[in-house]
């Protein structure tokens, strides 16, 4: 595999690339205009995320928490800091499980009659990525470009104490396919239990993460997974053994690779086997674990903001143990 290609435009309005043969001209503004996750969450600009939505407090000294804005302004910040000389699109998020209220002088009211000044707003949980389609390479013919984001639920802090306790965040760094906004994570780009209680401690990790992370050995280790094929019989096994793993004994799933995709994720990437535009089978039944792989990624997009990095970096995981097994022909309990 090459090295990371760059890009270098003086005009950074646009950026003009061929995707499998195709002129492709995406806008700078947002980091994809299609969403990373979709399940139960609505997308929103940081200008409005900033000015509309409350910031929740700790009970013991009215404190405000780390903001979701602010998570995103500061991995923003750092981004620029070390990537100043590419193009940097400004972050796609997502949120859901809206916490809906009224101040106090409208608390009376009807629902239906409520003013806007009088509604109070704020999302439990966020989940964003800032993309660099300015470094990116291919793999089977899809371009990948290098993104950042982060997850963000206050559901895991505990907001009974005094400014200061431990607040929660999910980072990353790593690839998103251009063809369909699949995630590509995996554990070296990955903090998933990010614990701080300032936001200088929070910059300082983000920075920790990018800096260390290697793109290049990320990228390589994806493309060994274009050199191996499963049988249509192979993926039917893998399948049924994918649904079967949720209901084994605690003693017997200890034995195997984890698989943290539900049921319902499950029956999509069968579905998607036969019929997905970019990742179905061949014409001989086979399919290589890269659009396998980009099927796990696919189906996990209906999955909550909470989980939805623990399962991207699973299915990594997953598809590379199965790659493991194929090439060095050793068992693996979802094959055999």
């Amino acid at each position: 595999m090459e090295n990371i290609k760059l890009l270098n435009h003086s005009d950074t309005s646009f950026i003009e690339h061929e995707v499998i043969g195709i002129p492709f001209i995406q806008s700078v503004d947002v980091s994809t205009d299609k969403p990373f996750i979709q399940a139960n969450t609505v997308e929103i600009s940081l200008d409005e995320l900033s000015e509309h939505h409350i910031i929740p407090v700790f009970i013991m000294d009215n404190e405000p928490v780390i903001s979701h804005h602010d998570f995103i302004k500061v991995t923003n910040e750092v981004v620029e800091d070390i990537y100043g000389h590419e193009t940097i699109l400004s972050p796609n998020i997502r949120l859901s499980h809206p916490i809906k209220g009224r101040i106090p002088d409208a608390k009376l009211k009807p629902a239906n009659e409520l003013l806007d000044h009088e509604k109070t707003l704020y999302y439990e949980r966020m989940a964003f990525i800032i993309e660099i389609p300015t470094i990116y390479d291919e793999i089977d013919g899809n371009r990948l470009s290098l993104t950042i984001g982060g997850v963000k639920a206050y559901s895991l802090d505990n907001l009974y104490k005094k400014k200061g306790a431990d607040e929660h965040f999910k980072v990353f760094i790593g690839f998103k396919n251009q063809v369909c906004t699949n995630l590509c994570v995996w554990t070296d780009g990955y903090m998933a239990d990010l614990k701080v209680n300032s936001i200088g401690q929070l910059k300082g990790c983000i920075r920790t993460l990018i800096e260390r992370y290697n793109p290049n050995y990320h990228l390589r280790q994806m493309e060994q997974l274009t050199k191996y094929s499963l049988t249509e019989l192979q993926f039917a096994t893998l399948i049924g053994k994918c649904r079967m793993f949720q209901h084994l004994p605690n003693n017997k799933k200890g034995e195997i690779p984890s698989m943290l995709l539900g049921d319902s994720q499950v029956g999509m990437i069968c579905k998607d086997f036969y019929r997905d535009s970019s990742f179905c089978k061949n014409e001989n039944g086979t399919i290589n674990l890269w659009r396998l792989y980009n099927l796990f990624t696919g189906a996990n997009k209906s999955t909550y903001i909470d989980n939805f990095l623990d399962r991207s970096v699973n299915a990594y995981h997953f598809i590379e143990q199965i790659r493991f097994a194929l090439q060095n022909k050793v068992y693996n309990w979802y094959l055999n």
